[in-house]
């Protein structure tokens, strides 16, 4: 049941272990920021729900990977440009089927003792057992995956049975823990037994979180320098439900950043507060194609699709600020940039989706549910309830639209437990407006085909013969040259109205008293300057 491990934050999932800066983040200067670059000072944000287990190879949840990336490095970061800069790895080389790494020398973990390639091939073994039921397994590590170790040239190999186009990246990006960590796995919850720029020194869990840096580290991304000034001694994480209150916290200075995805943001950009953007899914609509769900009709999935106006649904779900999608690949630096749902999307006509369910044989009632061999048009929408009014209001409107041409629509906000079991497959639901977010093609794959639950993470049911084979043919291609092919597989999910893909958000995340650098939807911890007057 490694689906059960798909948490909330499969919104966040491809946040694992991306990242780059080799210096402080260029934003705006001294005078922009308040002040000058000051040392020993606290860096404090806020996180809009608790994270939860801190495991780092148990836990996709946005909130989590953004404490993990404090606590424990990869072997490789992510630049800008999509190039691979050093991480705790200072060499590396990799086709389809195999890496290589070299650790650099000298690395420690929190406690002192040292980092050693077995530990590195334990926590790459660890994901790939299928036993160990890790959600990075299928997304960042084949199960089945072997991890050959040598500690004394301190060389990693590792073979996957499975070709992936993206190998380096996919294996480089898993956060690692240090060897006592992966005997007490435990310890791990409580994100202890790091390798990262920061250990955790205090906990409450649902309040704070407080990390203190390790005066040791000296191997952040690329060429990163551990005597620069402006970085912080101490990192308070709060969990702050409400954005209001973040907002107001931000301009009293009680913190120092927090990410503002509703209308507050408008009173900050209003006053040219500093803020660091990030783009990520919003709006993907999913269809359960499980038997014996309305849903699992082609037919029927158009024509809902068609009922709604996504356009308009979009401006509701992201505030205005949002911008039409043009891939299930939503998270930038991409690898593959071709625009995969332009003219695919069923465009929005109510009479044709009213003949679609004609057609489809669901067939119109005094009482204006539409019913098909005595079973009426019942269908129950789940949306995500971390996104707060908007997420809400979006959905209104779409049980509108299909209450308009002949259903009967529950909605369902769900919270993290909830979104674990719509993926898990413990949930009755017939569709959902749960947005993944992704940095490359192969991370979809075990979403939209394969396994289903229990066994797998394919939520949706999802057979599309096309993408399957477009994909397996995608993934013996090494790094951007089966873009093509990717493209095309994903292109076959949105004609097939399998998933529509409708809308991006952009997400600032503001700054007060500090200036960072946002990777993949999180604050980039060696990024993280600190100003003072």
């Amino acid at each position: 049941m490694r689906s059960a491990r798909i948490a909330a934050a499969v919104i966040g999932v491809a946040a694992l272990g991306l990242t780059a800066c080799d210096g402080a983040p260029d934003a705006g200067g001294p005078a922009a920021s308040g002040g000058s670059l000051a040392d020993g000072r606290s860096f404090t944000m806020a996180l809009p729900s608790d994270p939860g287990t801190l495991d780092p190879a148990m836990t996709v949840m946005a909130g989590a990977i953004q404490v993990d990336r404090f606590l424990y490095d990869p072997l490789v970061h992510v630049a800008k440009d999509g190039g691979v800069t050093a991480g705790l790895a200072e060499k590396w080389e990799a086709d389809t089927t195999t890496a290589r790494f070299t650790l650099r020398p000298g690395l420690t973990c929190a406690d002192g003792a040292p980092l050693t390639a077995r530990d590195v091939a334990a926590n790459i073994a660890f994901v790939a057992d299928p036993e160990n039921r890790s959600p990075l397994a299928g997304v960042f590590v084949n199960p089945g995956t072997k991890v050959k170790a040598d500690s004394r040239t301190r060389k990693i190999t590792v073979t996957s049975k499975i070709p992936d186009a993206f190998l380096l990246r996919n294996v480089g990006m898993v956060p690692m823990a240090c060897g006592k960590g992966l005997a007490d796995r435990g310890a791990l919850a409580q994100g202890q037994h790091g390798t990262g720029m920061f250990t955790l020194t205090e906990a409450v869990p649902g309040d704070h979180y407080t990390l203190t840096r390790r005066k040791d580290y000296t191997w952040g991304p690329g060429t990163w320098k551990a005597g620069q000034k402006g970085l912080p001694d101490k990192v308070h994480i709060r969990v702050i439900a409400n954005e209001t209150t973040a907002a107001n916290l931000l301009l009293s200075g009680e913190l120092n950043a927090a990410s503002l995805g509703g209308p507050d943001q408008q009173r900050l950009l209003g006053r040219g507060q500093f803020h660091a953007d990030s783009a990520s899914a919003r709006g993907e609509m999913w269809f359960n194609q499980a038997p014996d769900r309305p849903t699992r009709d082609e037919p029927v999935r158009r024509a809902l699709a068609r009922a709604v106006d996504l356009g308009d649904i979009g401006k509701v779900l992201t505030a205005g600020t949002g911008k039409p999608s043009r891939s299930l690949i939503s998270i930038d630096p991409k690898a593959c940039k071709d625009d995969t749902v332009a003219g695919k999307l069923p465009t929005h006509d109510v009479r044709a989706a009213k003949s679609l369910l004609d057609e489809a044989g669901w067939k119109e009632t005094a009482d204006g549910v539409r019913v098909k061999n005595g079973k009426r048009l019942t269908l129950t929408l789940v949306y995500s309830s971390q996104l707060g009014q908007p997420a809400a209001s979006a959905a209104e409107l779409v049980q509108k639209a299909w209450q308009d041409v002949g259903a009967d629509v529950t909605l369902k906000g769900v919270d993290n437990t909830g979104i674990n079991q719509v993926v898990a497959g413990n949930a009755s639901w017939d569709a959902a407006v749960l947005p993944l977010g992704l940095a490359l093609p192969p991370q979809l794959r075990p979403f939209v085909s394969g396994p289903k639950p229990p066994d797998g993470t394919n939520f949706a049911h999802i057979e599309n013969e096309t993408y399957a084979a477009l994909a397996d043919k995608a993934s013996r291609m090494p790094g951007t040259k089966g873009c093509p092919t990717w493209s095309r597989a994903e292109s076959a999910l949105v004609a097939s109205v399998d998933v529509v893909p409708f809308v991006d958000a952009v997400v600032p995340t503001f700054g007060a008293g500090a200036r960072f650098e946002m990777s993949h939807g999180s604050i980039t911890p060696s990024s993280v300057r600190m100003y003072g007057n």
